[in-house]
């Protein structure tokens, strides 16, 4: 068996060198380049002093030979010469290496103003290929709103006919957490909306004695914003509610300020019945809505009712503060907007319905971005988008 081995051993050998043929050469192996790619990058800018956005760039894998390309910056909401340094160049990635770093200055800016982004595009590679090559450079500025407490329609803190049972003026330092809860999470809300609702300061908090929920864009497609309750902690039944608002208006953007029937955890929607005060969808910036929600346990069955409230032509509901409220009494609720009423429902009219309004409701106050109703952000939609709560007050006869 040995000898046998070596024979087909030298007789391959034979062949192999036979096979080469005379001059020969053999197939090239195709040259396979790594890809570059940048990635969305955010810093928050000073009030005083300059600061820097940096890009981070890598390359799929590391290359025996130096790898560069070209990359230039360009205006989107943010302008070069004004909010940041325009900057155009090569990057150049020695041999062996697999990441770099675009820095772009920031300018200093101490006005309160929106948040800011500009364009980075790489291009003209060298011994590379590209597999993304655009990244939003966004300049965050989280003094969003110049407060203007006298701008808009005010209600009283006293009527002839009821007492005040429970308000808040929002001028303590935070949310009292033995009111309020902020509920989390980001899966559609039951309309399809885009955003992650978080407790985080950057979406909620007080200034000036005023609250303020901001729908943010956290990169390309990517959202935050806050979703603030007081279920199991402060519910009603019957009065007046007045809420006092600013509220934001750009395509995608759907603000509410609504009730829910207690009983939702044990019943849920719409059995417990719904209570929208005022909700806006950004694609009417002039027009709010009141409308009720109700019908039999399950969501595959339920009925609604409203009515809409328009501005004159050409104001918008972010111009400057408003009023909405409700007056609400066994079997009839009547919508209001800055002492105006504009809709009313009655136990008679969701008859022979169940009428699910005669019960305890808690407050529900958001900002959603995107959802079947209002739409999506589009080119139009500058973020941060804000809604302005002056005051809520609830009163009782």
């Amino acid at each position: 068996m040995r000898i046998i081995f070596k024979s087909i051993i030298l007789v391959g050998a034979l062949l192999l060198a036979s096979c080469g043929g005379e001059g020969t050469d053999p197939e090239p192996r195709p040259v396979v380049l790594s890809k570059l790619s940048v990635s969305n990058s955010t810093v928050t800018e000073n009030d005083n002093s300059s600061t820097t956005l940096d890009f981070e760039v890598r390359l799929s894998t590391a290359a025996d030979d130096a790898v560069s390309v070209a990359y230039a910056t360009s205006d989107v909401t943010a302008r070069a010469g004004a909010d940041y340094e325009a900057a155009s160049d090569r990057l150049v990635f020695p041999a062996g290496t697999i990441s770099q770093t675009i820095s772009i200055t920031v300018y200093a800016d101490d006005e309160d103003e929106a948040d800011e982004q500009f364009l980075l595009t790489l291009s003209d590679p060298d011994n590379a290929t590209i597999s993304v090559g655009d990244a939003i450079g966004t300049i965050k500025n989280f003094k969003v709103i110049v407060d203007d407490a006298g701008d808009g329609y005010i209600t009283p803190l006293e009527y002839d006919d009821y007492t005040l049972l429970w308000h808040d003026e929002f001028t303590d330092e935070g949310l009292d957490p033995n009111t309020y809860t902020h509920e989390r999470g980001d899966h559609g809300w039951g309309n399809e909306e885009l955003q992650n609702y978080t407790a985080s300061p950057d979406n909620s908090f007080l200034r000036e004695g005023k609250l303020h929920i901001v729908a943010r864009e956290e990169g390309i497609g990517n959202y935050t914003s806050a979703r603030i309750i007081t279920k199991d902690k402060f519910s009603f039944n019957f009065g007046r509610v007045d809420i006092r608002a600013k509220v934001p208006t750009a395509q995608g953007i759907w603000p509410a300020t609504w009730m829910l029937g207690s009983n939702f955890s044990e019943v849920g929607w719409p059995a417990c019945g719904e209570i929208d005060i005022m909700e806006l969808v950004g694609f009417e910036p002039g027009t709010i809505h009141g409308t009720a929600h109700w019908g039999q346990q399950g969501w595959n069955y339920s009925i609604h009712e409203g009515r809409a409230k328009s501005l004159p032509a050409g104001e918008k509901y972010s111009d400057e503060f408003h009023v909405f409220s409700i007056e609400w009494q066994r079997d009839r609720i009547d919508w209001l907007m800055d002492d105006e009423p504009y809709f009313t429902l009655t136990k008679n009219f969701v008859a022979p319905e169940t009428y699910r309004f005669n019960q305890d409701f808690f407050l529900i106050l958001n900002v959603a971005v995107g959802g079947k109703w209002p739409g999506y952000p589009d080119a139009t939609t500058v973020f941060p988008q804000e809604m302005v709560i002056d005051y809520i007050r609830v009163f009782q006869k």
